[in-house]
């Protein structure tokens, strides 16, 4: 099902719809400040296994990140970080970033490698920031590619129901996406560490 959501007023009616599905288990591709994404309910473990199969990873090595929808929940999910980190991130926030911080026990188990490190996104986009605050739990994210040659991201979201229309629930059409990934800074050791340069900028000298 492919819904029109407007970034600048989310339709309530529309979100709520979106959150019982997620609720139900299913999964939905929606956009971000960066690149359209799949998410599901973090706390669903059966709903997350099905997510990797769309996406063909396995759910126990996939970099799977999640959707935040602000600081105060992400800090419901990481060990307390170095106030350097946290200034950065509140100037940040919401912004075109993927923050590895260290998981709390808040984090399924699912998501916990041996440096028990998680990804966190709080996107410069009502739209999942909605659905999240609605739902009460983060939604697992990862982006979408495209199968077609040299074609790495797909922006239109007609596209994206020509090729996802029947491996996910919800496509929720919020206008064009970008094609340049979030900016992915490591903090889980106390620093802040610049993994891949992405549509955010960095300044590192804070």
């Amino acid at each position: 099902m492919l819904i029109k959501i407007y970034p600048e007023n989310p339709n309530t009616r529309q979100i709520d719809m979106v959150v019982n599905v997620l609720k139900d288990g299913g999964i939905i591709i929606y956009p971000t400040d960066t690149v359209y994404a799949i998410g599901c309910d973090m706390m669903n473990k059966q709903a997350i296994d099905n997510l990797c199969r769309v996406i063909n990873k396995n759910p126990e090595t996939a970099n799977l990140s999640i959707i935040c929808s602000d600081l105060s929940n992400l800090s419901q999910y990481t060990v307390p970080f170095e106030d350097r980190i946290f200034r950065m991130m509140r100037k940040s926030l919401p912004g075109p970033y993927t923050w590895i911080l260290k998981a709390n026990q808040n984090i399924p188990k699912i998501f916990k490698n041996k440096k028990k490190t998680i990804g966190i996104r709080v996107p410069n986009n009502s739209i999942p920031l909605e659905i999240v605050t609605r739902l009460g739990n983060p939604i697992v994210s990862a982006s979408i590619h495209g199968s077609r040659p040299l074609e790495e991201y797909l922006t239109d979201p007609l596209d994206i129901k020509d090729e996802f229309e029947y491996k996910v629930d919800i496509i929720i059409d919020g206008g064009f996406g970008g094609n340049v990934v979030s900016t992915i800074l490591d903090c889980s050791d106390g620093e802040i560490t610049l993994i891949r340069q992405g549509k955010g900028e960095v300044e590192l000298n804070d």
